[in-house]
């Protein structure tokens, strides 16, 4: 009598332990679940750089950021990067860059019809861009009554743009991970701060909404980076980035870039 006792206690035990187990699982799995949808939208995740034994190319297009004006080291974000590049890959870093200062959507979208910057962005692995700046401040004129200022009639134009430069782009190469290079706010020391940084941010926001919708396009938020302490990160003409912000931007981007090693075939 005994003995059975002991083999049902064991047996109800055995039973209980198998039912937490259960349990247990499906709580886990109920927990990752729930934290895998409160992932934030939007946000730039680490890219995989596909590599093999060729050298990686790197296409830049844009304005006068990807072109590195303010720079004394004649850097820019993109000599930045490629330092922290060079640390993480053996692979050889070919760089060809388009950019050209002042540059507006509408002017990009006809640089892309020429024959020698398809030819550069067909063959690329990484395409580096800065753009929406000059759309935006229209060369400091939109400063000039940002009472008077149209924040939505001016986007509208923008958006439409950029749309027809992801499409373009992303037509003459399909493989390539694109890097677009958001705006941060560059007059935070003026009284209508609030308003320019507001308008900023919904520039960002739409902007990278766009961008989600495309294969392999990452919007790099750049307005956090020149939040605090902004003049310490401007150039003399409180606009561009300095040496030290064209660093912070660099390390941003370079952050998110990684190289798979293929083997060869």
């Amino acid at each position: 009598m005994k003995k059975k006792l002991i083999t049902l206690i064991t047996f109800i035990s055995i039973i209980s332990a198998i039912l937490c187990l259960f349990g247990l699982g499906w709580v886990l799995k109920d927990q990752w679940i729930e934290a895998k949808s409160s992932v934030i939208p939007n946000q730039p995740t680490k890219k995989s750089i596909p590599s093999s034994d060729k050298n990686v190319q790197i296409t830049a297009l844009g304005d006068s950021l990807t072109r590195g004006t303010g720079d004394p080291e004649g850097k820019g974000y993109i000599g930045y990067m490629l330092d922290d590049l060079k640390k993480k890959s053996s692979k050889k870093l070919q760089l060809t860059n388009s950019a050209i200062k002042g540059q507006t959507t509408s002017q990009l979208l006809s640089q892309l019809q020429q024959e020698e910057i398809q030819r550069q962005i067909k063959g690329a692995d990484i395409i580096l861009l800065t753009i929406g700046g000059n759309d935006l401040f229209q060369g400091g004129q939109a400063l000039v009554n940002l009472a008077q200022y149209d924040k939505k009639k001016v986007e509208k134009p923008y958006i439409a743009n950029l749309k027809k430069i992801y499409s373009t782009i992303r037509s003459i190469n399909k493989k390539a991970t694109i890097f677009h290079i958001g705006l941060y706010n560059p007059f935070m020391d003026i009284e209508e701060s609030k308003v320019t940084s507001e308008i900023v941010r919904m520039w960002n926001y739409d902007s990278a909404n766009l961008a989600a919708n495309y294969p392999k396009i990452v919007y790099v938020p750049t307005f956090d980076l020149f939040e605090l302490n902004t003049n310490d990160y401007l150039f003399n003409d409180n606009f561009h980035p300095n040496a030290a912000g064209y660093k912070l931007i660099g390390e941003r981007v370079a952050s998110l870039i990684t190289f798979s090693e293929e083997k060869s075939k």
